[in-house]
């Protein structure tokens, strides 16, 4: 359980990473390190909060 929610975490971090680099590289010409990390941590935030959420509401 615990190795399969790792690599969740390591996966979404470095989907968001990629996904969030093209963007600002595609829209806005460049991307910062600092915006690319700290815009992919809220989004693993965020999935992490509808988990919890998910979890809670299908327990009960």
């Amino acid at each position: 359980m615990m190795l399969r929610e790792v690599l969740i975490l390591i996966v979404s971090v470095a989907g968001f990473c990629a996904a969030i680099a093209a963007y600002l590289a595609l829209f806005h010409g460049e991307a910062s390190t600092k915006e690319v990390v700290s815009t992919a941590a809220a989004a693993v935030i965020g999935l992490y909060a509808g988990r919890v959420l998910e979890r809670r509401l299908a327990n009960g």
